[in-house]
Parts: structure tokens; sequence; C-alpha cells
């Protein structure tokens, strides 16, 4: 799949860099702050080159951070920005399909669960699959913290997010970003609560908990 980081620079020691993943870290991380407690253990899925993990075990150092990823290849880069950070809360990346039913019952009791940037690029009964393993992974007080651009009322917001979205479906019908209004349905199906709060560059971060 062709997306605006693709073909991202390469250090020396293995760690990629995502422009896009330094731009919104920032934000994220205040994100982090406000929501996660000051203890605990993180499950990252789709942690793409690791650059997140790196900063945000950092900044975050109560908070066992465990970064997974379902592409075998991103490993190099995730362990080598782990290495990079020297930060012994960051756990070493691991294999996990966030897509595939049933992976919550290897990843019970998680206080927090992160998804960055992947509903858009999953088709609709993958991203089921995420929402719904996601919150079976939590802790009864634990949050499901998901970030990325979304459709309201089936509509983009900007010129940016429509062209992007229209060059998605242009590679696969099936992906292109998620109605916020289908999302909140699936999370109240599941029994559980949503929270959406404006993230920068028209993203939303939506905190959903049980």
């Amino acid at each position: 799949m062709k997306l605006p980081d693709s073909g991202a620079p390469v250090t020396p020691d293995g760690r990629r860099h995502a422009p896009s993943a330094a731009r919104n870290a920032g934000p994220i991380l205040q994100l982090l702050q406000a929501e996660l407690p000051a203890q605990g253990q993180v499950l990252e899925l789709a942690a793409g080159t690791g650059q997140h993990a790196a900063e945000f075990a950092a900044a975050l150092p109560g908070l066992v951070w465990q970064p997974t990823d379902a592409d075998p290849d991103n490993m190099v880069s995730i362990r080598a920005w782990a290495d990079f950070s020297g930060c012994d809360t960051l756990r070493p990346p691991l294999v996990l399909d966030a897509a595939r039913p049933g992976w919550a019952q290897a990843w019970p009791g998680q206080d927090a669960v992160l998804v960055v940037n992947l509903l858009h690029l999953i088709p609709v009964p993958a991203a089921k699959v995420v929402l719904c393993e996601g919150i079976a992974a939590l802790a009864p007080v634990g949050k499901l913290l998901i970030y990325g651009p979304f459709l309201r009322d089936g509509r983009t917001t900007s010129d940016g997010d429509a062209a992007f979205h229209a060059s998605l479906q242009a590679q696969d019908p099936g992906i292109g970003y998620k109605d916020l209004g289908w999302v909140a349905a699936q999370v109240h199906a599941l029994g559980a609560q949503m929270r959406v709060q404006p993230m920068p560059a028209n993203n939303l971060a939506l905190v959903i908990f049980k």
C-alpha cells in the first residue's frame, strides 16, 4: 500500500523515520498523560516504525510498554528504536495481528491499548475485530485509545482528508476512513462507552472504556 510515509528514510542502525509519527507524537503524548494511570501496562497495536513506542515509554516511565505489529518486517525498526531509547520499561516488539479474532485471550488485563492510524488502513470486518478484541483485552478500568482520521456523518472534513480517503479506496475499495458514528455504534454494541477528543489536523482521539 502506498502511504504518505512510504519510503521513509532508515538510519544505519535500522530505525525508520515516519514524518507523520514525528508530527503527531506530541499531541498523542498529551492525550496519554491525561488519560493513563501513573503505573501499569500498555499494549500498542500496529506500532509501525517504533517511533511512538520509544518516545512514549521514555516520557511515561511508570508504564510498561509493549509494542506489537502484524508485519514481521517492522520488528527491525521497532527494536532499533527501543535500543536507541535505552528505556528499560519498553519491551522488545512482538508480532501480533490486531485484526485476528481471539487475540485478546493472550493479552488480558491491559491498563491501556493504543491504536494509532490503523482503522482507515484496514477493511470494516478487520476494524470490527480491532475494536472487539481491544476492548476485551482491557482491565476493568482500562482504556482503548484510538487516534486517526474519521468521517463525520459520512463526510470528510477537509480537502486533504478527501484526497487521502480517495487515494486509499483507489488502492483497495475495502479500506478508507471509518465513520465516527459507525465506530460509536460498534463500541456501544460491545457494552463499552466512548469519548471523542478533537486532535490537530482534523484527526480525532477516541477514548473507549467499559
